[in-house]
C-alpha cells in the first residue's frame, strides 16, 4: 500500500473505538542515584531523586489507542484497596472512563515498581495475586462487556492478557462469541495459562517465547520457516485467521495459513523495553479495524514498537511520531 494511503488511514484511527478486556495495574517509577555500596551487605544504595505512578498493563494499551487518536473503552477488576484509589485517579487524569471497572474487595491491585538509576532498571517488585475471579464476578463483568460490546459501535476487541486472573475461559468463549456473530475483529495478547483457550481470534499474537510454550514445540527465534510450521499447527487447532508474533530484535513474524512475512526491526538506541507488545497490539486493532491488510499492520505494528523502545518506562506511542517514521521507512 502507498504511504498517502498509509497516512490516510492512520489519520482516520479518530474514527475507532477499541473495546480493551484485560488485567490492569500501577506501574509506579522510583528514580534516583548510585553513589555507594550498601555496608550492610552487597548491595547498592539508591537516593531516590522522583517517583512516579503509570497506568500499565491492558491501561497501557487504552493509553496508546487514546494517544494514536481512538477511543478506547477499558473493561478490568481492581481491588478495594489504596492502590485502586491511585488507579482511578490516574484513569481521571488521563480522561478514561470508568465505567467497565470493577472494584471487588477480594481482589487487589497489581503494582509493579520498577527502580531506576541513570536510565538503568536495577530492580522490580510486583505485587499482585493471579487467582481466577470468582463465579459470581465472573458473571457480573461478562454481563457488563456484553452490555458494552452491544450499545455501542465497537470496531475492535483486545484482550490483554496477564495472567493476573481476570480473563477466564468462560469470558474468553462468551466474548469471542458476540464478537464473531457481529464481525467485530479480535486481538489476543496471551500468556501460557489461557493460551489454548482463545479460540476464531483475528490476530493472535504471542511473543516467541509464549508460541514455544504454548506449543511445546522447539523451535529457533530466526528459523522463520519452523515458526510459520507452528503457526500453522496453532491455526489449525484453534482456527486463527492471522499469526503475529513479536522476536524482539528480529523484528514481528506474520503469517496467515498460506504464507509468512519476516518484519525486520531497524537499528536503534533500545532504552527500555518495558511495555512494547502493548503498543504492538494497540496499533494493529487501529489498523486491521480500517482496513489495512495484514502485512502493513504488521509493518506498522513493529515501527510503533521500536519506537517505544527507545523511551525510558511504560509509555505510550502518539499518531505523530508513527506518521514521521512511516514517512520515512516503509
Amino acid at each position: 500500500m502507498k504511504k498517502l494511503e498509509i497516512k490516510r488511514i492512520i489519520e482516520n484511527f479518530s474514527q475507532k473505538t477499541i473495546l480493551i478486556i484485560g488485567d490492569v495495574m500501577v506501574d509506579s517509577y522510583l528514580w534516583g542515584k548510585v553513589e555507594r555500596i550498601s555496608p550492610e551487605a552487597p548491595v547498592p544504595i539508591i537516593s531516590s531523586t522522583k517517583r512516579e505512578n503509570r497506568m500499565g498493563g491492558a491501561a497501557n494499551v487504552a493509553l496508546n489507542i487514546q494517544a494514536l487518536g481512538g477511543k478506547a473503552i477499558l473493561c478490568s477488576v481492581i481491588g478495594k484497596d489504596n492502590e485502586a484509589e491511585i488507579f482511578l485517579e490516574l484513569m481521571e487524569k488521563n480522561f478514561l472512563k470508568k465505567d467497565g471497572i470493577f472494584l471487588n474487595k477480594n481482589r487487589k491491585t497489581t503494582v509493579k515498581t520498577r527502580i531506576i538509576s541513570h536510565n538503568q532498571h536495577l530492580l522490580r517488585i510486583d505485587e499482585e495475586i493471579d487467582e481466577y475471579l470468582n463465579k459470581y464476578l465472573e458473571k457480573k463483568f461478562f454481563l457488563k462487556i456484553k452490555e458494552i460490546l452491544l450499545k455501542n459501535k465497537i470496531d475492535a476487541v483486545i484482550f490483554e492478557d496477564y495472567d493476573k486472573g481476570l480473563i477466564t475461559p468462560f469470558l474468553i468463549k462468551k466474548v469471542v462469541k458476540i464478537a464473531n456473530e457481529n464481525n467485530i475483529p479480535i486481538l489476543i495478547d496471551p500468556k501460557k495459562r489461557n493460551f489454548n483457550y482463545y479460540k476464531n481470534i483475528t490476530i493472535f499474537k504471542p511473543n516467541f517465547k509464549e508460541l514455544k510454550e504454548g506449543l511445546k514445540m522447539e523451535i529457533k527465534k530466526d528459523d522463520f520457516k519452523s515458526i510459520f510450521k507452528a503457526s500453522q499447527v496453532l491455526m489449525k487447532k484453534n482456527k486463527h485467521k492471522y499469526i503475529m508474533v513479536t522476536l524482539s530484535e528480529l523484528g514481528i513474524f506474520i503469517c496467515d495459513k498460506n504464507d509468512y512475512h519476516q518484519i525486520p526491526t531497524k537499528v536503534r538506541d533500545v532504552t527500555d523495553v518495558s511495555g512494547a507488545g502493548d503498543t504492538v497490539i494497540s496499533v494493529a486493532s487501529l489498523c486491521i479495524s480500517s482496513g489495512l491488510n495484514f502485512i502493513d499492520t504488521a509493518r506498522i505494528s513493529n515501527l510503533a514498537g521500536g519506537l517505544v523502545c527507545e523511551k525510558v518506562g511504560v509509555v505510550p506511542i502518539n499518531k505523530l511520531e508513527i506518521l514521521k517514521k512511516i514517512m520515512k521507512q516503509i
